[in-house]
């Protein structure tokens, strides 16, 4: 998990929120409205902490690439990626559940993927199966054969959790993570 590579200690919760978008709504935006919302769903259950939500939304051509869910909607997601471009707007909020200030940041990444063949893109499917990733293309793992380029500031963002972007909300709110 790429919290741990802060070195504090952390809880995860399910917020179990609808992550639909508004009508209308940027992708940006509702990854930033997601992110708060998803912080502030479980809140009532650490009223002392720091709460941190974070959410992402891809899209290509201003179409909204969501979740495959599985093999047959990951492939036409990975097909029409094929030599293209899409951005990945990655948001994070730190909520101060005591004080309640909750600032957001998104952290955009715009991914060019290599021309994939039929054959790359079924071989990579039945290896990693990235059928809860939105894109269908996990950068962590066997995806990032897929990718031709990255054009971000915080490589981090991609993976789901800005870390550098955290790192300052944290620090903002009162938590140094290379002081403690």
């Amino acid at each position: 998990m790429l919290l741990d590579r802060l070195g504090m200690p952390f809880e995860c919760a399910d917020p179990g929120l609808d992550e639909t978008a508004l009508a209308g709504e940027a992708p940006a935006d509702t990854a930033m409205r997601l992110a708060r919302a998803k912080a502030r769903a479980v809140a009532p259950l650490y009223p002392d902490a720091l709460i941190i939500g974070a959410d992402q939304v891809a899209s290509c051509d201003g179409e909204r690439l969501g979740k495959p869910g599985g093999h047959a909607a990951a492939l036409r997601q990975l097909t029409r990626l094929s030599g293209r471009s899409a951005r990945f707007d990655t948001a994070v909020c730190v909520l101060d559940a005591a004080g309640g200030s909750d600032p957001v940041r998104v952290v955009p990444c715009v991914v060019t993927f290599r021309t994939l063949s039929p054959a790359h893109i079924e071989r990579y499917l039945r290896r990693e199966k990235p059928y809860d990733c939105a894109g269908s293309a996990k950068s962590e793992g066997l995806g990032i054969a897929l990718i031709a380029k990255m054009e971000t500031a915080d490589p981090t963002s991609l993976v789901g959790l800005p870390l550098i972007a955290l790192t300052e909300l944290l620090a903002a709110a009162g938590c140094d993570v290379l002081g403690a």
